[in-house]
Formats: structure tokens, C-alpha cells, sequence
């Protein structure tokens, strides 16, 4: 089992004509993603040399003809939030937004208009999501993860490939790995996922990947602590040496007014019960230590 991707996943890829979007469209298919269908507005009909799947104008007919569950958006910018829209309004259960540097206020168009619809929304500005040997939807590498029972979530994309390249080094395989994206504005947070890798009979622990600014990390470690929970947690904070008030490489890394900051996230996860690696290489000592509890 594992959660947002499977076998299952009927995927659609949003702005495919595009060099990005062909590009990890044949990326995607070559790792086994059943890739069905592309969308891009007036190139319905078009062909793509390497890459054998019918193109839509709009995520409506992908939907209608080719049973689309899921999509992935590599849409310019400026037109991403109508991307996700437009996913949405199709019935598509999954939408994953690639793009980065959309505006702040197109998402938070993109925050009300899917406010209680039930679909799940990954990103913006991330690298995507994988369980590894079932579908890659996304730009991770495949080849550095490896099928297991340890779940990933991570605000950070590099650090998202170190820490699964180190897990994957020591032999631990994992279920899920999902990059959330570093935005002030995404569509699923922390809380939002670990409820589906505690509810994933074969998920056992979850390596958290935080950053300073936010309070994201914090109540991570809030629905950790307010009771016994079957999976275990690690995690590690970036940013400890970040100076207050400068953003750090994504747009949610800022602290502000004193809160946010790496020592505090940390404090506060160890006070719930969650080791916290002081460098990515110490996570999988970590990961086999939860387990053992």
C-alpha cells in the first residue's frame, strides 16, 4: 500500500507540450507511472516523439476518455492557479503543481476556491511525489529510492533526495516519499499527510524534513503528542544557522518576530517524543532506533 500514488494512478500531465512537461512525462512513463494522457490548451491532437499518449485541450476530455485520476502540473506561472483550477473542476482526486513562483494571491484564489472539495493538492514550487516501485509523479530521481515501509515528507526538495539516498544506502526502503514545497501557501501540510501514513498499514515511520519559518513543524509535533500514535517519527530542521529575518531559499523560510526558528522546532519535536537528526546522515541510525521502541 501506500498513499496519494499506487498502481492505480491514471495520470494526466499538465502542460506536456512544454520541454519541461515532455521531459519528465517520458521520465515518468519510463519508471512505470501509468502516463494516459497530456493537457495543453489549443495543441489538442498533438504528437510527442517519444512518448505514445493522446493530448487534450483541456483536463476535462483527459478525464472523459482516458479515465484521468490524477494530475501533475509543469504549467508556466502565470497560468499554474488555473491549471489547478481547471484539475479540480474535472473531478481529478490528486493534482501535484510543479510550477514554481506563482503569486501569492493566485494561490490564495487557489486556497478558497478548494476549500472542503476533496480533492488533494501537493505543492506548489515541489518536487513531487513517489512510491517507490508503483508511480513517480514529479521530478524526483526514481533510481535513488527503493520499495520499504519508512514514509517521507519534506518541505525541502534536495533535501529530500539526500535523505532518501542515505535512507535507501542503509537498506531502508520507503513506502511514500512526498515533497510539499518551501511556499508560504501550499496545498498540504504536514498534518494533512501523516493521518494517511498513520492510517497505511504499510507504512511503520515517517522522517519528517522541516525548515525554519512557519509553524508547520510545530503542529507536526502537536498531533504527534496528543496521543499514542502506531507510527514512529524522526525528523531534522534546516536552518540552524539562519540569521532572523532573512528567507532562505524558499518563500515560508523566514523567521519572524522571534518564532520560527530552528532551535525552537527542534525543542518543541523533542518534547513530543520525536528524535531530531542533527545532520541528515543520522537519520537512518535514527529511522532503526524509532522502530525498535
Amino acid at each position: 500500500m501506500s498513499i496519494l500514488v499506487d498502481t492505480h494512478t491514471r495520470l494526466v500531465v499538465q502542460g506536456i507540450t512544454g520541454r519541461d512537461g515532455s521531459f519528465h512525462a517520458k521520465q515518468m512513463k519510463e519508471y512505470g507511472t501509468q502516463v494516459v494522457a497530456g493537457v495543453t490548451p489549443g495543441k489538442g491532437g498533438a504528437r510527442l516523439d517519444g512518448l505514445d499518449v493522446p493530448v487534450f485541450d483541456t483536463v476535462a476530455e483527459a478525464v472523459e476518455k482516458m479515465k484521468a485520476n490524477t494530475s501533475v502540473i509543469y504549467v508556466p506561472a502565470a497560468a499554474a492557479a488555473d491549471a489547478v483550477l481547471e484539475a479540480a473542476d474535472a473531478g481529478i482526486g490528486t493534482v501535484i503543481c510543479i510550477t514554481e513562483g506563482i503569486p501569492v494571491n493566485d494561490m490564495l484564489r487557489v486556497h478558497h476556491s478548494l476549500a472542503g472539495r476533496p480533492m488533494v493538492l501537493v505543492g506548489p514550487n515541489c518536487p513531487g511525489v513517489i512510491s517507490p516501485g508503483k508511480s513517480k509523479v514529479g521530478i524526483m530521481p526514481g533510481f535513488i529510492h527503493k520499495p520499504g515501509r519508512v514514509g517521507l515528507i519534506s518541505r525541502s526538495g534536495t533535501l529530500t533526495y539526500e535523505i532518501v539516498f542515505a535512507l535507501t544506502s542503509a537498506g531502508i526502503g520507503q513506502s511514500t516519499c512526498v515533497g510539499i514545497g518551501g511556499d508560504p501557501i501550499i496545498g498540504s501540510r504536514f498534518t494533512d499527510l501523516l493521518p494517511r501514513f498513520e492510517s497505511d498499514p504499510e507504512t511503520d515511520a515517517v522522517v519528517l524534513v522541516g525548515e525554519i519559518g512557519g509553524s508547520d513543524e510545530e503542529q507536526a509535533a502537536a498531533w504527534y503528542a496528543e496521543r499514542k500514535r502506531r507510527i514512529r517519527m524522526v525528523a531534522f530542521i534546516a536552518g540552524k544557522s539562519a540569521p532572523p529575518g532573512k528567507r532562505m531559499g524558499h518563500a515560508g523560510a523566514i523567521i519572524s518576530g522571534g518564532k520560527g526558528t530552528a532551535r525552537d522546532k527542534i525543542e518543541t519535536l523533542q518534547r513530543a517524543g520525536i528524535a531530531v537528526a542533527p545532520d541528515p546522515a543520522d537519520i537512518p541510525g535514527l529511522v532503526r532506533a524509532a522502530l525498535k521502541d
